[in-house]
């Protein structure tokens, strides 16, 4: 019951982190804003930015914590447990959400270099790939078929979807397609994870009902055994 309780806070955390992030990409339309610019210095939508990202945060950690026990048998993913990584992503998106980018979140190059900006980038980059290697390392685990299944077609599809948006803000040229590309990555990922959070609501449920299963079981067996001990009692006194 405490790991559904668990799974189902964890889950509202996550969606409601993604709802926040798609209110906030409307009220700036039509404007071509990368999510991190949400964030930025001297914007509207800093704080309301900083609070989604830190539901992420807090979501995703007890979602991580949840599949502790959960290791990949491919011998390269084995170094640390599938936790460490999305953990570790969490770390580095609770630096980014307190270390926002300046005014328009240059590029930290040249000369619009800023210590803010680099660490900010650095961090946001880190947590992504820290997630998407959390999301292969899943997607190995042969005694979770439906966490594998879901977790490769998200890695997949995430570091597609972000390369691309990600070089295109590299290359600063289209800028509108590549925020809209970014959006859509950083609501696959999250989507993975409250989809996550659902399978192990899902688990905790089944694990329950085994053991109120198993118990009415062993009461039926004790039974039988109690009343013919009984009934051979009787008989040796009689």
């Amino acid at each position: 019951m405490v790991g559904f309780v668990f799974a189902a806070l964890a889950i509202g955390a996550v969606v409601a982190s993604l709802a926040i992030i798609w209110l906030l990409r409307f009220s700036t339309l039509p404007r071509a804003m990368y999510v991190s610019e949400f964030g930025a210095e001297g914007e509207p939508t800093a704080r309301w930015f900083e609070v989604a990202l830190l539901l992420l945060v807090a979501g995703a950690a007890v979602i991580a914590w949840l599949g502790r026990s959960i290791r990949p048998q491919i011998p390269v993913l084995r170094a640390w447990t599938p936790t460490v990584s999305l953990l570790v992503a969490c770390g580095f998106f609770l630096v980014a959400s307190q270390v926002t980018c300046t005014a328009g979140c240059p590029l930290p190059v040249g000369s619009t270099f800023t210590w803010q900006d680099f660490i900010h980038t650095l961090c946001a980059v880190l947590a992504f790939a820290a997630a998407c290697w959390g999301m292969l390392q899943l997607s190995f685990v042969r005694e979770h078929r439906v966490i594998a299944r879901l977790s490769l077609l998200s890695a997949v599809s995430v570091a597609v979807v972000a390369g691309v948006g990600g070089l295109l803000s590299l290359a600063r040229f289209g800028t509108d397609v590549g925020s809209w590309l970014e959006l859509i990555a950083t609501t696959a990922a999250i989507a993975w994870l409250a989809a996550l959070g659902g399978v192990f609501a899902a688990r905790a449920v089944t694990s329950r009902d085994s053991l109120a299963v198993d118990a009415r079981q062993r009461l039926t067996d004790t039974v039988p055994r109690g009343a013919l001990a009984a009934q051979e009692l009787e008989e040796l006194v009689g």
